[in-house]
């Protein structure tokens, strides 16, 4: 028998399937600055979102905190276990002087954060699954594997949203991933490597970390992008290959890994695509899924610039204008 969770409990109606805590955030006597990644952007995606007065505090569902027991369904205790030294939790995050702080402040401060991120894409698993979509504001944490973390993502929370279907949700037993964060997702493709049930298509810049050559052997649909790839090019290797994809195997679920960091100037990404070019991507991923009546979960995963948090805001905006997410179970909430 699957474990007590909080995370799958019955959210009302008039709630939308859009997931966020301001506990996502991390802020810590500016520790979170020395790291290219925005720490702060899923609390900006919110406030852009609440000043379009596309959502109101009332209209969002409180993501909760992943517990061990959650986190067990798919970490060893070993890996959990190494979370409890800082120099651990320094190499995951690439944040070094996280090694001289006491490891009750890394829980708290930068840990607790990315579970309660974690938790948010559980409960947004079943949401999808009962609103046929779901956005977890924030999650996608691709590079952590069951007993191995890295490239900021210390818990995965891909893999555990998958499992947690499979486990508890009737009638899903096959589930897709669409990657199209600018890096390589070796965390679920080790994760799933030997499993039938989860068809992975992953693009990404071939010459980026993580280069991870044994996870490249998961992905079903492998689209490798050359440095400074532009919107035409890339957005109809997306078309083209999430149609094949979904056209290979009928999945239950699509899991939608939707980074920002293939954004022209990212630091680590290495690819140029527009601000539109995102928007119109996640367009055409959510148009497919949509079309075919499959349920689509979406993450926000990576993205080093302080823009990409308006650029995502527009681009669930455009959703919603475009009539690809609503709230179908009520009309009482406005988005």
């Amino acid at each position: 028998m699957p474990h007590e969770t909080k995370l799958y409990q019955d959210i009302p109606g008039s709630r939308w399937p859009i997931v966020y805590s301001s506990d996502y955030n991390i802020t810590f006597i500016g520790l979170e600055k020395l790291h290219p990644f925005d720490s702060g952007k899923w609390g900006k995606i919110i406030n852009f979102l609440r000043d379009e007065k596309v959502i109101t505090d009332d209209a969002i569902v409180t993501a909760e905190e992943a517990t061990e027991d959650d986190l067990l369904v798919v970490h060893t205790r070993r890996y959990l276990s190494k979370l409890k030294w800082s120099f651990v939790v320094a190499s995951i995050t690439e944040i070094p002087p996280l090694v001289l702080l006491p490891n009750f402040l890394v829980q708290r401060r930068v840990l607790r954060p990315l579970r309660t991120q974690t938790g948010g894409t559980i409960m947004a698993g079943k949401l999808a699954i009962e609103r046929g979509w779901a956005i977890n504001v924030g999650g996608g944490f691709h590079h952590c594997s069951s007993d191995k973390g890295g490239g900021f993502c210390a818990y995965a929370d891909i893999t555990l949203a998958i499992k947690f279907l499979f486990e508890r949700v009737e009638g899903v037993s096959k589930a897709t991933i669409i990657d199209l964060d600018a890096h390589q997702g070796n965390g679920h493709e080790r994760d799933f490597m030997d499993d039938k049930r989860v068809y992975i298509m992953d693009i990404y810049n071939r010459h980026i970390y993580p280069g991870d050559a044994l996870a490249k052997r998961a992905i079903k649909r492998k689209i490798e992008l050359d440095w400074g790839t532009e919107d035409n090019e890339y957005l109809e290797k997306v078309e083209t290959h999430v149609k094949g994809a979904l056209n290979e195997a009928t999945p239950d679920v699509i899991v939608y890994n939707a980074g920002t960091d293939i954004l022209d100037g990212d630091p680590l990404g290495g690819l140029s695509i527009s601000p539109q070019g995102i928007i119109k991507r996640d367009e055409i991923v959510f148009s497919i899924a949509r079309s075919r009546s499959i349920p689509i979960l979406m993450v926000t995963s990576g993205g080093y610039q302080k823009r990409t948090a308006r650029i995502i805001a527009d681009s669930i905006i455009n959703l919603h204008n475009l009539g690809l997410i609503s709230n179908s179970l009520s009309n009482e909430a406005r988005i």
